[in-house]
């Protein structure tokens, strides 16, 4: 009886080391199997296909070196194309559609606008009454017949009407207001508190100002992002960054489109972090250290802190300039992986200066020992159960020869 079940402890034993060794399907399991899945496929690729579709990437340990290229979120810019940073408003010119008002001063009477019978007056003017620009971008003024008006300064039009009137008025001026500006106007749409067309004030506005007369943004300012369309030109840069850097705040433009949009902004964790999934954005501007205390920090009891990781694609032209070698690596985006070793007493210091990404996957490794001890428990609990197993066997043959005396 004894050889029986010390040989069946050991038979027991090497079950138990050849299916956790092997992964075999006695585990429980939320669905199929790496192996089903493999046997069900209509078509496989081989071994050598599946290595050269391998993804090339570059990994990057974060450190002092690395850190200046990546320590702020690279977003578009307004201030290059749009120019940002003027000091001077623009010069707005009239246009179609605008409505305008001309007065016209002769120095005495007895000129063109005032009769000689109607003697010296206060101001010697005469007011012509409101006009709209029209289609062919002119005005009328009387002996003078068209202006040309759409696309000129108030100032240039005045300019133009005193040159056509100086040999046939006394001494003539003029002076042009604009009682009303169709075409300088700016469309605001998106997440804005009301959409509308507004009216460019003639000393110029910005983006900020023009989004203060619409009700300013309605959604999270970290999520906003303003798209700027100008004459074929367009970008899109976050809210946040129009805030923080006055260049970005750039004068707007007759018939400038702006369009206020929101973007959930996120990074997926995985691996040996307190928490799994993906995790919002609560501030504008996210550092990977702060990005870790988002999830719980590490898993104590799993993770290894020498192997902290954050996957994105970077652009060839920052990972030349930060050293990489991309000589296998034909992407203009680059699969890159970032690594920081936690183990290090100032890795907290590149971890609160490193800037973490929309759509970024921050990845911690399970600690070597880890992969052992799931290896052992599951010994254990196969060798356990054996134990309880050949017991039973036991106390039931015991208790059948008792009740055959």
């Amino acid at each position: 009886m004894r050889h029986y079940v010390k040989h069946s402890r050991k038979a027991i034993l090497a079950t138990g080391i050849s299916l956790a060794l092997s992964g075999c399907a006695v585990l429980p399991r939320s669905g199929p199997d790496d192996g089903a899945i493999a046997r069900g496929a209509e078509t496989t690729l081989s071994s050598a296909e599946v290595q050269a579709l391998k993804t090339k990437y570059a990994l990057l340990d974060i450190n002092n070196s690395v850190l200046p290229y990546f320590k702020e979120t690279l977003l578009t810019s307004f201030a290059p194309g749009f120019k940002g940073g003027r000091t001077q408003a623009p010069a707005i010119p009239v246009g179609i559609g605008d409505t305008v008002k001309v007065t016209i001063f002769e120095s005495s009477s007895g000129g063109l606008f005032i009769p000689a019978e109607s003697g010296s007056r206060p101001g010697n003017f005469v007011e012509l009454p409101d006009q709209t620009i029209d289609r062919s971008g002119t005005i009328r003024v009387p002996y003078v017949g068209r202006v040309r008006a759409a696309g000129y300064s108030a100032g240039a039009i005045e300019n133009a009407i005193v040159k056509a009137l100086q040999n046939r008025a006394i001494e003539p001026q003029a002076m042009v207001t604009i009682s009303s500006s169709r075409s300088s106007q700016v469309t605001i749409l998106g997440d804005v508190g009301r959409s509308q067309k507004i009216d460019i004030n003639a000393n110029g506005e910005r983006i900020l100002d023009v989004l203060s007369r619409s009700g300013g943004i309605s959604g999270p300012a970290e999520e906003a992002y303003i798209t700027l369309t100008r004459k074929g030109r367009k970008s899109r840069v976050q809210f946040k960054t129009i805030i923080d850097n006055p260049r970005e705040n750039v004068y707007v433009y007759p018939e400038d489109n702006i369009f206020v949009d929101r973007e959930r902004r996120t990074f997926v964790a995985m691996g040996a972090t307190g928490l799994l999934g993906r995790v919002d954005f609560k501030e504008t501007d996210l550092t990977l250290a702060e990005a870790i205390g988002e999830v719980g920090g590490l898993n104590d009891e799993r993770a290894d802190p020498a192997q902290v990781f954050v996957y994105r694609p970077v652009h060839r032209k920052t990972l030349l300039k930060a050293g990489a070698d991309l000589e296998t690596i034909d992407e203009t985006m680059v699969p890159t992986v970032f690594r920081l070793n936690m183990r290090e007493p100032g890795s907290l210091f590149l971890a609160q200066k490193f800037a973490m990404q929309d759509k970024d996957i921050l990845y911690v490794s399970n600690a070597d020992s880890i992969e052992i001890f799931k290896v052992l428990d599951f010994i254990s609990g196969v060798t356990g159960a054996a134990a309880k197993t050949v017991g039973n066997v036991n106390a039931t043959k015991l208790s059948a020869e008792s009740l055959a005396r």
